[in-house]
């Protein structure tokens, strides 16, 4: 009885021979013999012969060789399995070419001549190792192929990783110097900067450990971004956040939406083009949409800029190309459109 692992190969072969890659030349060398064998043969069932020892090959001689030589050809061991896989072809073309004709009285043919039978042997063990070559170089590329991929995933996952724990150091820096100052002008504000300081902080390390979490703690951890600006300058810019009932449970990966967030006053009000800031959050046909609006026109993403690259690569990861993300810029205002699946993030995937 087989071994798993050689039962495997064994299935792997021939579902490796049936492709058309591989069938269509085994068709080519055997009509010919098929037709040699009919046209040059007294016998009447001599063809059927022929047939047998084609589906012989076929079935045999690129699973034998596999069997024996599972990491390719070599005489490692002083050549025993070279032996034995000549042994086996040697067996199948006598037993179908001179045993079973003997026994069932059939008369000469084409293909049990002497040369006949021996070249049936050479086109046996060059065919078996050729076919059982060309199989396990493919696979060894597909599993190397996919080892590849699988490696790039895990490397672009260990890169969001880091990146989703993203919250940019220059606002950290200029609000705890906000603080600082508030501590001796208004004790009321400072304390005020610090509790949302310290639930936005709370927020991201929950997001940091989370696979998806519900778009509202998104949205809450947004609105508390902006509302640690606005104590920092209350004229830097009027928000506005719509958001339609029904969509605040949706999954979304955590932290995603913060950079643009952050983009959308870094480089809107912060840049010095006050006005209004709106976020609108609806349900659409697609989805999930995210709109956000901030003044001053874009100039694109920036070479070197962690921003929308970022949320690009994990929508992209997260959410197998099923998610959608646009910048447009008119009027002297940019808007960044998010649309989201509502069956959230693929299953399993680091996001």
């Amino acid at each position: 009885m087989l071994e798993p692992a050689e039962a495997s190969i064994v299935r792997a072969t021939w579902r490796a021979l049936i492709t058309p890659r591989r069938l269509l030349p085994i068709l080519l060398v055997s009509l010919p013999l098929l037709f040699a064998q009919e046209h040059y043969s007294a016998e009447p069932h001599a063809v059927w012969l022929a047939l047998l020892l084609c589906l012989l090959f076929v079935a045999v001689a690129p699973v034998s060789y596999r069997v024996l030589f599972p990491e390719g050809l070599d005489l490692s061991h002083g050549g025993i399995r070279l032996a034995l896989y000549a042994t086996v072809g040697a067996g199948v073309v006598l037993v179908a070419g001179f045993v079973l004709p003997q026994w069932l009285r059939m008369g000469p043919s084409f293909l049990t001549e002497p040369a006949s039978l021996l070249v049936c042997g050479a086109l046996f063990l060059v065919g078996g190792w050729g076919l059982g070559r060309d199989i396990g170089f493919e696979e060894t590329l597909a599993r190397e192929r996919a080892r590849g991929a699988r490696l790039a995933l895990e490397a672009e996952q260990a890169q969001l990783l880091a990146l989703r724990s993203h919250l940019d150091p220059h606002f950290l820096f200029n609000t705890l110097n906000a603080i600082a100052e508030w501590c001796r002008e208004d004790g009321v504000v400072a304390e005020s900067a610090v509790l949302r300081l310290s639930t936005m902080l709370r927020s991201v390390l929950a997001g940091v450990r989370s696979a998806t979490w519900p778009l509202a703690k998104e949205l809450e951890l947004m609105r508390t971004l902006f509302d640690l600006h606005l104590l920092r300058d209350p004229a830097l810019f009027q928000l506005g956040m719509e958001v339609t009932p029904g969509v605040e449970e949706v999954p979304v990966p955590p932290l995603v939406l913060l950079p643009l967030a952050e983009n959308a006053v870094k480089h809107g009000p912060g840049a010095g083009h006050r006005g209004h800031l709106t976020v609108a959050v609806s349900r659409g046909e697609g989805g999930v949409e995210i709109i956000l609006e901030n003044p001053g026109a874009s100039r694109g993403p920036r070479e070197g800029s962690a921003g929308l690259p970022t949320v690009e690569r994990r929508l992209a990861l997260a959410y197998g190309g099923r998610a959608h993300l646009s910048l447009t810029s008119d009027a002297g205002r940019t808007r960044v459109t998010v649309l989201l699946p509502t069956s959230g993030p693929v299953p399993g995937v680091l996001t």
